[in-house]
C-alpha cells in the first residue's frame, strides 16, 4: 500500500463506511469479525500493562480497521 493512500481522507471515509456494514453482515462469520474486536479491545485496555509500546490507541485501532476491510473485502468480494 502507497503512504499517499494511508493519508487519503477519501481512502479513510471508505474504511469507516465499510467496518460497520462488514460486521453486521451475517455472511462474514463471527471469527473473522473477532479478529478485529478482540485486538482491538485489548489494545484499549493492556497499554497500562504495556507502558513500553508508545503506539496511540486510536492509530493502532485503524490500522486494524483498514487490514479488517481489505481482508473482508477480499475474501468476501459479494459483500
Amino acid at each position: 500500500m502507497k503512504w499517499s493512500k494511508l493519508w487519503s481522507l477519501r481512502y479513510w471515509s471508505h474504511i469507516f463506511k465499510r467496518v460497520p456494514k462488514l460486521l453486521q453482515s451475517p455472511q462474514i462469520p463471527l471469527l473473522d469479525k473477532l479478529l478485529l474486536i478482540v485486538p482491538a479491545l485489548l489494545y484499549w485496555v493492556l497499554p497500562d500493562f504495556l507502558p513500553f509500546i508508545p503506539i496511540d490507541d486510536m492509530a493502532v485501532t485503524m490500522l486494524l480497521m483498514n487490514w479488517f476491510v481489505k481482508r473482508a473485502e477480499r475474501k468476501y468480494p459479494s459483500i
